[in-house]
């Protein structure tokens, strides 16, 4: 055999177990990734301590007295308790021994129940709601004298007598009437039987309005009553707790009257 020959099948034989070992390593899976220790996860923290707090189940309206499914109890976080909350664990049986009692002001649903705004059933409402050295009078009312009816239980408002002037010899003939404001900043207690808040007002006409006075006041009102015509001027909720400065009394004009065939002039002052 020629040396020519020998080299060729030595050349052949070699590229052959060449190719053989690249074809084993394409062929085989690639090695798996080495894995990487993952860190320990934190634990979870700790659910946050509750109490059993009782809160109102539903929409409890001013002057309402609670039943059973008017309260309950309810879960609150122990940190955002205030002391004035009925707790379960200070007072387990709350829930049944405030059945009964009436409630001094509105309560929204989930809102705590506070035993400072509520009164016993046997005592008179309108004599709770009252602040302390205050009076209630009432005082009677038409809508027209009312904003339209506008007022409601909670409102404030001015308090305007309108009478008839006393003739002087300086004034002109015919009947005078004059409006001043004897009071300012009261607060309503009551339209009629109705002590709390509607969900709208009611365009009705009114008989009476219940105010909240000082026994001064009263005695202002009962004799206000007597002379002429009571019209209570609603106040704006928005309004600032000074005292507006108002313009100086000045002359409003005159009106023409004519009753019965005969005529007159009204002066009105404002």
């Amino acid at each position: 055999m020629k040396l020519t020959r020998v080299l060729v099948l030595v050349v052949a034989l070699g590229a052959g177990v060449l190719a053989a070992l690249l074809a084993s390593q394409m062929s085989s899976p690639p090695p798996e990734p080495a894995k990487v220790a993952s860190a320990p996860a934190a634990p979870a923290p700790p659910p946050p301590e509750t109490v059993d707090v009782l809160v109102a189940q539903k929409d409890i309206p001013t002057g309402k007295k609670l039943e059973a499914a008017d309260i309950g109890w309810q879960s609150f976080p122990k940190a955002g308790i205030v002391e004035f909350y009925l707790t379960r664990t200070a007072r387990p049986s709350a829930d049944t021994e405030l059945v009964g009692s009436i409630a001094r002001a509105a309560v929204l649903p989930g809102e705590p129940i506070r035993e400072q705004r509520l009164l016993k059933a046997d005592r008179g409402f309108m004599s709770v709601i009252l602040s302390p050295g205050m009076r209630a009078a009432a005082v009677e009312v038409k809508a027209v004298s009312t904003a339209g009816g506008f007022v409601l239980p909670n409102d404030h408002v001015d308090v305007i007598l309108t009478r008839a002037a006393v003739k002087g010899a300086g004034m002109a003939g015919g009947d005078n009437f004059t409006s001043e404001t004897i009071l300012t900043n009261i607060r309503v207690l009551a339209v009629d039987q109705q002590v709390g808040d509607r969900p709208e007002p009611a365009l009705t006409v009114k008989d009476t309005v219940t105010l909240e006075l000082t026994p001064r006041q009263a005695e202002m009102m009962a004799q206000a009553q007597q002379l002429g015509v009571i019209s209570l001027i609603l106040r704006s909720v928005r309004e600032p707790a000074e005292r507006i400065a108002e313009e100086p009394e000045q002359q409003g004009g005159s009106v023409r009257v004519v009753r019965a065939g005969v005529s007159s002039t009204v002066n009105i002052r404002r």
